[in-house]
């Protein structure tokens, strides 16, 4: 069950956030980014469901871990922004009336979300690494598909390139299926995925081999 009281106020605290700073100018990327922040919650929120977590307390941890994007990245920014985030949600949760353990935990996931480090001691827990499985899985679904595509100047290629560019998504989209998680939902939501791309940039294949040729 969701304290929905929480997350409403949690929902407002990342609206705030990201309504000013270095997003206030940017109405796109501020949309983006809000819209990924719950896609990742609802993804996180499915594994808690499963693996008995806290479902308030992970879909807390995904709301808010991207929240530093409401500041303007300068050097090591982007690497920087989990911990960032880690940083601005700290006093928000514990103001929530989160318990102090769940409060570092929380913030542990978050901080590590980028890059797996945190700048304050904190445990590996299943939980913690949750997060940043939800993160990854919410970049391969259907928008990102049409994001990659677009942002790699797909539609400019002759067909030799996209060819190209095709065989090597499918590579690697191969190799990444045994990416680890932390739980065996993660997963099995992480396989759904990557099967439900490599089905699409299979079927892509097939339409540019024959997009030049007769085949026999």
């Amino acid at each position: 069950m969701l304290n929905r009281e929480w997350v409403e106020r949690t929902e407002a605290f990342l609206k705030e956030k990201m309504d000013g700073g270095f997003l206030a100018s940017r109405p796109e990327e501020k949309n983006y980014r809000i819209e990924h922040s719950y896609r990742v919650a609802n993804i996180g929120r499915e594994i808690a469901r499963r693996e008995g977590f806290d479902e308030t307390e992970m879909v807390i941890a995904c709301l808010l871990h991207d929240v530093s994007y409401c500041e303007d990245f300068g050097g090591n920014g982007y690497g920087d922004h989990g911990r960032r985030s880690a940083a601005i949600a700290r006093p928000f949760l514990t103001a929530l009336g989160m318990a102090a353990d769940r409060v570092c935990d929380v913030c542990y996931g978050i901080a590590i979300h980028v890059d797996d480090k945190a700048d304050f001691p904190g445990e590996r827990t299943a939980f913690a690494l949750s997060v940043s499985d939800a993160d990854n899985i919410d970049r391969f679904d259907a928008y990102r598909i049409h994001e990659a595509l677009q942002k790699d100047g797909f539609l400019t290629k002759n067909v030799t390139e996209k060819r190209e560019y095709v065989d090597k998504r499918l590579k690697r989209l191969r190799e990444l299926l045994e990416w680890p998680t932390a739980t065996e939902t993660a997963a099995t939501l992480w396989k759904e995925r990557l099967s439900f791309y490599i089905g699409f940039y299979e079927k892509l294949a097939s339409q540019l081999e024959c997009s030049t040729r007769v085949l026999d």
